[in-house]
């Protein structure tokens, strides 16, 4: 193996990610920082301006209230996530982002985000929560003014960090390695907060060959921020929620435009007929949420299946129905009618330029004219995203004002492991955060562990004799493969490594087949979940022979050693959780109703990394809001 350097960095504050949240992080922590002689350190894996999930762009901003204007209150959103989310979420930590939100979007506008208006110069919307951008840029542009606001000198790109160093029960550091040069890194802090994403590529995708890469979220999100907490022994909560989008299929590209902007409808093929139309009558069995308005999207994940599962698929986006009607209005004036129809037809095609350009070739290359013909829509597989409609996380503390005493102790946006924050991604419980509310919530946490290290101004203890141990672990697939790869005439058929391609499809068909992946049409049950454990115990004997060729592989196989982390946490807790709360996104075919009496409930877990072992409990919901 190549000599590796090892680089010692020494912070106060340390911020691991470069996405939304850990753009807000070093924002909001750069202004501290200055205050009281806090230094700050910020570690991205990739390069902060295409970083993260907004990496591609994006056509709308999913959360602004407008409470200025009186649009909405941060009450009004804490009851529509408890309402999609069948009930369960962290009423605090939603409400806490939910009234600080619109001054970030105001923010991102000031830095040149172009927000669409109308000619009152009014925000236009394309739903109650989202307003329409152009959004191609947006990362770029927030990833600059956090790039100004902490000095690039501060900011060190292209290290994945792999695994947190600890001084008893307090975040000391955390140990990673460049991707470009032969450099193992050691960090040490006296904070440090979690901003690495959530996890794809867990699951089988439904794109295969050709189109394995792609999927709704994106691909280089491979579950760190599960694995960085969880290692750490913070307590994890809602793992057993997976978010399923319905996504134009093959391509991914989103919906919610068309069904929110252009007032699309989706129909069964087999039927001719709206599916949410068809099947409304299944919603009573969810009270009260399927009742209520709007309904919860893994319930409407739900009554499009029916309709697929009696081989009445596929599904259509009625794509030319919706921009006909918007055009009705102009009828008897060709001139406007058919200038109205090429603003809507830019429209459409700018929704997916904007962030999923394959979707834009997509149909190109299958001769779609969306004014013209419909198009396929699809349930994707699952991901594990706490932003966004999924709730997957670390258990972090809430704000002082408004946490009941279960949810509270000392610093907000703190995990159970002192000294270690999460946001974005990487904290569980509060869905519906989007792009503008992870940002949000990194600045929350960054004001915290600021407040943190004030309290606590000492640099904790690193183990140097753990250091050599990580660094020869985490540097070990270099070393097999360069002992091994003559064994075998094709380097990629060995018996003593594992390639990480090959080790991530046996970690995807074992979750697709045990886990209620696409395959099995998203069912589980006690027997298949058990299954599932058992095999993912000798995936992870096999983990200790993974092999790279390079630095590229060996992040690929540290990678993968991350997913299989958040796989484990989700096997155990939709085991644990005896119902199925979240049709549409899981099905338990052995608990195959909603349970309010016995699991109207957080499920959350810990694991011990000493004895590898796994505590699985529940925890209650407490209503902030009436």
């Amino acid at each position: 193996m190549p000599n590796f350097e090892t680089v010692e960095v020494t912070t106060d504050l340390l911020i691991i990610g470069g996405g939304m949240s850990a753009c807000g992080a070093a924002l909001e922590a750069a202004h501290w920082a200055k205050k009281h002689g806090i230094k700050v350190t910020l570690v991205d894996k990739a390069a902060m301006d295409r970083s993260g999930a907004v990496a591609q762009g994006l056509s709308a901003i999913n959360q602004y209230l407008g409470i200025a204007e009186g649009e909405n209150t941060p009450e009004d959103y804490v009851r529509y996530v408890r309402q999609d989310l069948m009930g369960v979420s962290r009423e605090d930590l939603v409400y806490s982002i939910a009234r600080h939100v619109d001054s970030s979007v105001h923010l991102f506008e000031k830095w040149g985000l172009p927000i669409w208006r109308d000619e009152n110069g009014k925000v236009i919307r394309s739903g109650r929560w989202q307003v329409m951008i152009s959004g191609e840029s947006y990362k770029i542009i927030v990833a600059e003014a956090a790039k100004n606001a902490l000095g690039t000198e501060n900011i060190i790109e292209r290290v994945f960090v792999v695994e947190p160093l600890l001084d008893g029960d307090r975040i000391a550091g955390a140990v990673g390695f460049s991707v470009r040069e032969n450099k193992f890194y050691v960090f040490r802090c006296k904070a440090a907060i979690v901003c690495m994403g959530g996890a794809v590529h867990v699951f089988r995708p439904r794109s295969t060959g050709e189109g394995l890469g792609r999927s709704w979220y994106p691909p280089f999100n491979a579950g760190a921020s599960a694995y960085f907490t969880i290692r750490a022994g913070a307590e994890m909560t809602c793992q057993e929620i997976r978010f399923i989008p319905v996504r134009f299929k093959d391509a991914y590209g989103p919906v919610g435009a068309w069904f929110l902007l252009f007032k699309s409808r989706a129909t069964s093929a087999g039927t001719g007929e709206d599916y949410l139309v068809r099947n409304k009558a299944v919603l009573e069995e969810y009270k009260p949420y399927g009742t209520t308005k709007p309904t919860p999207a893994n319930l409407r994940n739900y009554l499009g299946m029916i309709d697929e599962n009696q081989g009445l698929g596929p599904l259509y986006m009625r794509t030319e129905e919706a921009i006909a009607n918007l055009a009705k209005a102009y009828e008897g004036d060709e001139k406007a009618f058919k200038k109205k129809l090429k603003q809507l037809e830019s429209e459409a095609w700018e929704d997916f330029l904007d962030m999923t350009i394959g979707q834009a070739l997509l149909w190109a290359a299958h001769n779609v004219r969306p004014e013209q013909k419909p198009s396929e829509i699809a349930a994707a597989e699952p991901y594990f995203i706490g932003s966004h409609s999924g709730a997957s996380g670390a258990w972090v503390s809430g704000p002082a004002d408004l946490a009941p005493p279960e949810y509270f102790w000392g610093y907000e946006n703190m995990t159970t492991v002192k000294g270690l924050f999460a946001a974005g991604d990487a904290s569980g419980a509060s869905p519906h955060k989007f792009s503008s509310g992870s940002f949000t919530e990194g600045r929350i946490a960054a004001r915290s562990a600021c407040r943190f290290i004030m309290d606590n101004n000492t640099l904790p203890n690193v183990d140097a004799a753990e250091v050599e141990k990580y660094k020869e672990r985490i540097l070990r697939p270099l070393d097999l493969y360069e002992q091994y790869k003559n064994y075998s005439t094709d380097p990629n058929v060995n018996p003593n490594y594992v390639r990480p391609m090959m080790y991530m499809y046996r970690l995807q068909k074992l979750m697709d087949e045990y886990c209620g992946g696409v395959s099995m049409r998203f069912m589980t049950s006690k027997t298949l979940l058990e299954r599932g454990l058992e095999l993912i115990q000798m995936l992870k004997e096999d983990a200790e022979k993974l092999a790279a060729e390079d630095l590229h592989e060996l992040m690929r196989c540290w990678e993968n050693i991350h997913r299989t982390y958040q796989a484990e946490a989700h096997l155990r807790s939709v085991l644990f959780r005896e119902e199925t709360r979240w049709p549409g996104y899981y099905f338990r075919a052995d608990f195959p109703k909603m349970d309010n009496d016995n699991w109207l409930c957080f499920v959350n877990c810990k694991y011990d990394r000493n004895t590898d072992t796994w505590e699985i409990f529940k925890r209650p919901i407490i209503n902030i809001v009436d």
